[in-house]
């Protein structure tokens, strides 16, 4: 018979009637020792609740005889909307406590192997236990019913004995069933990623920083000249800096060092970029001043980059080879000189940086200069990415979309 779970005054009452009889529960008692049902729930004979209703109920009566029905208090309720197992019922070592609108059933706390779910559960925390409410590490009741899901059921373990025994036998005999293949598919369908829904509770703030960002993008750049050269770079720094979250540091106007024999000297980038793990990178932002990244005409029948674009690659490259020469030493000296803009015990690393080039505009290109934009584009991408302003605005409106708003 099932495990029944009724509530009684300021109890919850835990109904147990056995298959067999329960002469073995009296037996017990009668000794001074407890009881342990279904290898999970333990009383003391103290726990017994003599429900004279329930053995002058005529239908338990005739079915199972009122001798073999045994009510025990499971749980006591306490003013904060909680019920608190009884300590020493489920388990000694921690405290379980259970939502008063949580309703209860058998599985609960009991697999199909006859293993105690709480007991497991408490191997692997040392918090008390708590199912559904409002408490703060309390488990919701879908989230615990997905636990519960997860034990092992009896013919899952059938399966993994035989995937067990398979691969063995498939040693010394022919044709033995690929029981392994057949356990990791009922696993596969069994074991279902569940999303924990962070991206979705984020959903509303990162479409509204979005659409913020793309709008002033937009702003800026149909008012590009009333910005100068600096201002405009630290607009665009900050777009940049929220639309990769990776970087999580700027350094405007870094002097890095020439360590080439027979040449000396500094070298100013305009700006650092530094992620989380400390590795740096170069970025450079120009003003747009409309087409300066493809030649109109073409030379041998292609267009090639406009001297703006190719000189400000050429700059990018010689960079990233003053700074990987610089080395060792040069990861000592910028940290050194920007320790008090770095976390503590934080430390620049010089590990092939790449460059990354904010510049010119699309507007008014054919496709046959797009196309071959693009060709420079990947020629330089594992050095250098060239991003165009209306590269930028397209990024911002997909990642809008991909997020489901499309209201810019």
């Amino acid at each position: 018979m099932p495990i029944d779970f009724f509530k009684q005054k300021n109890e919850i009452i835990l109904r147990y009637i056995p298959d067999i009889g329960g002469d073995w529960i009296d037996k017990e008692f009668e000794k001074g020792k407890p009881v342990t049902i279904k290898k999970t729930f333990t009383f003391n004979q103290s726990d017994l609740v003599d429900n004279e209703e329930i053995r002058n109920d005529s239908a338990v009566a005739l079915h199972f005889g009122p001798e073999f029905v045994y009510d025990f208090v499971f749980a006591t309720r306490l003013k904060n909307g909680y019920y608190k197992v009884k300590n020493g019922v489920l388990i000694d070592d921690i405290d379980v406590f259970i939502d008063e609108n949580v309703e209860l059933a058998e599985k609960y706390f009991v697999t199909d192997l006859k293993m105690s779910i709480v007991k497991i559960v408490s191997g692997l925390t040392t918090n008390d236990f708590y199912i559904g409410g409002g408490h703060p590490f309390a488990i919701s009741v879908e989230v615990y019913e997905d636990i519960i899901r997860q034990f092992p059921s009896y013919y899952e373990r059938i399966k993994y004995t035989e995937a067990r025994v398979a691969s063995v036998l498939r040693n010394y005999l022919d044709e033995v069933k690929d029981a392994e293949k057949q356990y990791t598919s009922y696993l596969n369908n069994k074991l279902e990623v569940h999303s924990s829904g962070l991206v979705e509770s984020f959903k509303a703030y990162e479409i509204d920083k979005y659409n913020r960002i793309l709008a002033r993008l937009k702003k800026i750049l149909a008012d590009e000249d009333s910005y100068s050269e600096k201002q405009w770079q630290s607009e665009i720094l900050e777009i940049i800096l929220l639309i990769y979250p990776k970087y999580i540091l700027a350094f405007r106007e870094v002097e890095i060092k020439k360590q080439i024999v027979g040449i000396s000297g500094s070298k100013f980038l305009d700006f650092l970029l530094v992620d989380s793990n400390g590795n740096v990178d170069i970025l450079e932002i120009k003003k747009p001043f409309g087409n300066a990244i493809m030649t109109k005409a073409k030379h041998r029948d292609n267009h090639i980059p406009l001297k703006e674009l190719s000189g400000t690659v050429m700059q990018i490259e010689k960079y990233i080879y003053y700074l990987n020469r610089w080395g060792m030493h040069g990861e000592a000296a910028i940290t050194k000189k920007y320790e008090n803009k770095l976390p503590k015990g934080f430390l620049i690393k010089i590990t092939n940086p790449s460059g990354i080039i904010i510049m010119g505009r699309e507007i008014g290109l054919t496709n046959d200069q797009l196309q071959d934009f693009e060709v420079v584009k990947r020629k330089y991408k594992n050095i250098v990415d060239i991003i165009t302003y209306d590269d930028l605005l397209r990024r911002l409106k997909f990642v809008i979309e991909q997020l489901g708003n499309n209201s810019i």
